[in-house]
């Protein structure tokens, strides 16, 4: 009976694929229109340049709704649209932060402040003291020792000689590799438990520790950067919920220039900073976040149906966003003007979507889904509710809502600039044929695999978890992971101009082939 199952099966795929059809003059339309008339590299500068980084909920994600819809309404796009995702918290902005070493020597520091964290109203000056506050019992140690004091929180660490090249991209032999797909082993749930106390020590901790650090007089914190050779990764710190304590100034500092001032306080005994952050809050109360939305109306027999492709535009405030994600945002747009360049007509509706609050866990994507598509009930029983969805056991009954049965597919794009390489077909083995016969005319600008491997952490899983096809593409990593990622050099410097027009056509073709599909895409089982 396996065998004929598995014949069976394979029959009903060599049939799927037997019936695809590309529409080469279309694709050849795409592709010179992506290569010799791009404008992806002008998006991305007026992205990160202009508008500049995009912090969820702040000033800057705001400038950047408003340049994408202009841009959608200038190429001619329909239904032009913000839609809220909800309340988010409150806006965040800064403007400088500095940190300079009064004694035992003059020194400057560069340093940038955590998301949602105070400014020092001006100048302070205080000592430097280690404390490491990670436990109640921490907190217990330290209290009535911190005040007027700039407090080093993280241990200092041993410089480490990269053994990797700063810019990678797939050799042949890794590309055939990631095809593979290793047979998962059983789970106990530790993981998962383990995930939750994780969430919940920090969910609890964190706003006794705001309230801790200005009970007790801090002038602010300063932190370890997680990356060597001077880069800051930053992200979030204290709170955007109004109502809480938001702490005191935080700020990260590179990993050599804070091992610097550890050594020198360990050898001499006081070190003297003077601290300055600019930074405020935007607004008094919690505030909405907003996708941007368009379309190109379907013109034929399945209108009503739609294809959507999409990338978060939301970014991390170190750099400008250029990477991650300001290089997705840019091709999805311009794969919506290569489309209308070339005067296409898609029989579907294909409809691009620019996210927000992907880097506070994909909020932006899971709430229009939730929305317009699919969502799980939340749940009644308080631990369960507690803790973020994903972590959630007994997820409920998917409620589909009106559109569940018109998305034919998802595609989107967040792992930098590098070109495209493949797609990850998700576990959704009836695609991969499909896919397949898709990157045949990409083959000869190296996009070649589909791999039935899972990838996350972006905003197809809001799809995915659903049971809707949605779709990562597999890219090159250039120095995604080695330098740019939420770092402050993740500018436009950085980004490839040659993979970002690649990527576009890619983009363009893919939409465009699920929108004139004459089937939508299959999905894979979902288990109620």
């Amino acid at each position: 009976m396996k065998r004929v199952l598995l014949a069976a099966a394979l029959l009903a795929a060599c049939a799927a694929n037997a019936q695809e059809k590309i529409d080469l003059e279309m694709t050849g339309r795409i592709r010179a229109e992506a290569f010799n008339r791009s404008q992806v590299m002008k998006t991305l500068g007026e992205l990160t340049e202009d508008v500049g980084p995009r912090l969820t909920g702040s000033p800057g994600m705001t400038r950047a709704n408003a340049w994408a819809r202009g841009k959608f309404d200038g190429w001619g796009l329909a239904n032009v649209r913000d839609e809220s995702m909800g309340s988010f918290g409150r806006g965040w902005e800064f403007s400088d932060a500095s940190v300079a070493m009064l004694s035992p020597r003059a020194f400057p520091l560069h340093v940038l402040p955590k998301a949602w964290t105070p400014g020092t109203n001006g100048a302070v000056d205080g000592d430097a003291i280690l404390a490491k506050l990670e436990s109640k019992a921490d907190l217990d140690k330290f209290k009535g020792k911190l005040r007027g004091k700039i407090v080093l929180s993280s241990d200092p660490r041993a410089y480490k000689f990269g053994d990797k090249p700063d810019m990678e991209r797939y050799t042949d032999q890794e590309l055939h590799d990631l095809i593979g797909v290793e047979v998962p082993a059983d789970r106990e749930g530790g993981d998962r438990a383990a995930m939750i106390k994780r969430f919940k020590d920090r969910s609890e901790f964190g706003p006794l520790l705001n309230q801790f650090l200005v009970d007790e007089g801090v002038l602010a914190t300063i932190g370890i950067s997680g990356r060597d050779n001077g880069i800051l990764a930053v992200q979030g710190g204290g709170s955007r919920k109004a109502g809480e304590s938001v702490g005191v100034p935080a700020l990260v500092m590179g990993a050599e220039q804070y091992n610097m001032l550890a050594r020198t306080l360990g050898k001499d005994g006081t070190v003297r900073l003077r601290v300055n952050v600019a930074a405020r809050f935007t607004d008094a109360a919690d505030q909405p976040a907003y996708n941007t939305i368009a379309e190109i109306p379907g013109t034929g027999p399945h209108r009503d149906e739609v294809v959507m492709l999409g990338a978060h535009m939301d970014s991390w405030h170190a750099g400008t966003g250029a990477s991650d994600n300001g290089a997705g945002v840019a091709v999805v747009m311009e794969a919506m003007r290569i489309l209308k360049a070339v005067g296409a007509k898609p029989d579907r509706t294909i409809r691009v979507a620019l996210w927000t609050g992907e880097e506070q866990g994909l909020l932006g994507s899971a709430a229009y889904v939730g929305e317009h598509f699919a969502r799980y009930p939340e749940p009644t029983d308080p631990e369960q509710k507690a803790i973020p969805a994903f972590l959630r056991q007994d997820k409920g009954k998917l409620v589909r809502a009106g559109g569940y049965d018109k998305l034919a597919a998802y595609f989107n794009l967040d792992n930098g600039s590098g070109k495209i390489r493949g797609i990850y077909a998700q576990e959704n083995m009836a695609v991969a044929p499909i896919f397949e016969d898709w990157l045949k005319p990409w083959n000869d600008v190296g996009a070649t695999i589909v791999t039935q491997q899972n990838t996350g952490s972006t905003d197809h899983i809001s799809f995915d978890r659903v049971g809707l096809p949605g779709f990562q593409f597999v890219q090159d990593g250039l120095d995604y992971f080695s330098n740019v990622h939420h770092t402050d050099l993740d500018t436009y410097d950085h980004a490839s101009a040659q993979d970002l027009k690649q990527a576009s056509a890619i983009m363009a073709s893919f939409v465009y082939n699920a929108a004139m599909r004459p089937q939508k895409l299959p999905r894979k089982p979902l288990a109620d």
